[in-house]
């Protein structure tokens, strides 16, 4: 079970009454929270305090919430949750495409902030279960221990990206639906945010494929999910049946059509 008193987050916001009352109900909950009020300040704790987790606003002042998120993510793994009142599609590309792990819209209650920032931190401490070090052509991927190589360098993924990963290894050869994938890896509420996937799988082709755009391993099935595939099948061989290895949740597929 996750020691939830262990963990530190860093809360970037420069509207002083959201913050305060985020602030104090994620201290409800046994958070330890540190409190920026603008992107500066908000990289000067990080750098000096080492948090578990970054929740950040995108619209403040001295630096803006995305630029802290490339920063952040130019060193660490760091989750990071961005809060916002930008809603349109391109908007959460941009900030996933940056680095962030998931993105929350304003106004937003209470208990979906807690369920998302659960659910991020419960990321950093799973472990796939498969055992042993699989190796596919020249990457070499150890989820129990948490370390990937290409080419012998190891390359760093943060714990969503891990996550991802680590589900399709475990399916390896099997397609994953899009709400399959979102669900494992998110949580249950989600199944319609078809772009997490899209950034997603894009950053880990760009890491992990030798051309990521004509991947080897991180296969797209057009309008059904992903499949990773464990040998050197290009797209344009012949792709296995989908009906044979179709993989869905009971609870996640009734007959509709899949997204």
């Amino acid at each position: 079970m996750m020691t939830i008193k262990a963990k530190r987050i860093l809360l970037a916001e420069d509207e002083v009454a959201l913050r305060d009352f985020v602030s104090r109900n994620l201290r409800a909950r046994g958070f330890e929270v540190l409190e920026a009020s603008n992107g500066l300040e908000a990289v000067a704790l990080w750098e000096r305090e080492d948090p578990h987790l970054l929740i950040l606003d995108i619209m403040m002042p001295r630096m803006d919430g995305l630029e802290v998120c490339r920063r952040v993510r130019e060193h660490s793994a760091v989750p990071i949750i961005v809060l916002t009142a930008l809603d349109t599609e391109r908007d959460k590309v941009t900030a996933l495409d940056l680095g962030a792990d998931d993105y929350l819209t304003k106004p937003f209650g209470v208990e979906e902030l807690l369920a998302r920032v659960r659910a991020v931190l419960r990321r950093t401490q799973a472990t796939p279960h498969v055992d042993g070090v699989k190796q596919f052509g020249d990457l070499e991927i150890d989820l129990a221990g948490h370390v990937v190589r290409l080419r012998g360098s190891k390359v760093r993924l943060s714990p969503t990206e891990f996550s991802l990963l680590g589900e399709l290894i475990t399916n390896a050869g099997k397609v994953l639906t899009h709400r399959v994938l979102l669900q494992r890896i998110w949580g249950p509420e989600y199944g319609g945010e078809s772009e997490y996937l899209r950034v997603y799988i894009n950053r880990l082709r760009q890491k992990l494929e030798a051309d990521p755009a004509n991947p080897r391993y991180f296969l797209t099935e057009p309008g059904v999910g992903y499949r990773f595939a464990p040998e050197s099948e290009r797209v344009t061989r012949k792709r296995p049946s989908l009906a044979k290895n179709l993989l869905v949740d009971d609870n996640s597929f009734n007959g509709d059509k899949i997204d």
